[in-house]
């Protein structure tokens, strides 16, 4: 029986930047490797785990629609993206002995199931870890976006986004440095500031819904277990 502060079920967002490492395009297989094992981590508290995984450290459909090709075709070669980062991510959970099952916004039957949110579901309380591939399956949404939908859908209590940075902080840190440190805000506040960290459509809709948004580093060991024990880590965005 979970604890009162900790989590029960919870998303994950992790972006494609996270699974390259310092190599800067591509999957990194030892930082593949860790992110495995700090999700394990926290799976093995009993906590329902789901994750949404971004294609950008393979393909981003934004920045090739800014050269020309067509916004449409872009997305839906980032969302394939999606789909290579989570078949590398989930045989690096089940290498580990944690069972996972990766669903597709796309029909792809020989390598995933289809996005089913009743089976999604069915497979959490079963104590497996499903990644949510593909984004929403629609062009002009984010992963982010998706993240928020699918944690919607599937009653998790929190969405965690895993980035490279500790949190959100007033501005850019990289450039000012008395840049401060942000531990709890609004989602308001977020918008008016226009945050980079998520897009703004995805915080959107998780004020719409009330859904809180944990913003940590992924890079500092321990950070996810932390973060599903219900401990101050990173950034929180609420109500």
């Amino acid at each position: 029986m979970m604890t009162p502060d900790r989590y029960q079920k919870v998303l994950i967002k992790l972006s494609g930047e996270a699974l390259m490492g310092a190599q800067g395009h591509g999957i990194c297989i030892k930082t593949l490797q860790y992110v495995a094992s700090e999700i394990c981590a926290a799976h093995e508290l009993g906590v329902e785990i789901a994750i949404v995984v971004g294609g950008g450290n393979i393909f981003r459909g934004v920045a090739a629609s800014s050269y020309g090709m067509d916004r449409t075709s872009a997305d839906h070669m980032g969302m394939l993206a999606t789909v290579l980062n989570s078949i590398a991510l989930q045989n690096a959970l089940e290498q580990k002995g944690v069972s996972t099952r990766i669903q597709t916004a796309i029909s792809m039957h020989r390598v995933a199931e289809p996005y089913i949110r009743r089976r999604a579901i069915r497979h959490l309380e079963k104590g497996r870890i499903v990644i949510f591939a593909a984004g929403t399956g629609n062009p002009y949404f984010t992963t982010d976006t998706a993240a928020v939908l699918r944690a919607e859908e599937i009653g998790a209590q929190v969405l965690m986004k895993a980035t490279k940075v500790d949190g959100l902080y007033d501005s850019d840190p990289e450039t000012h440095k008395d840049a401060k440190f942000i531990e709890k805000t609004n989602y308001m506040h977020v918008l008016e500031k226009q945050f980079k960290v998520m897009d703004m459509t995805a915080i959107s809709l998780a004020m719409q819904n009330n859904l809180p948004v944990m913003i940590f580093n992924l890079t500092s060991p321990g950070n996810i277990l932390k973060a599903v024990q219900g401990l101050s880590v990173g950034s929180l965005v609420t109500n």
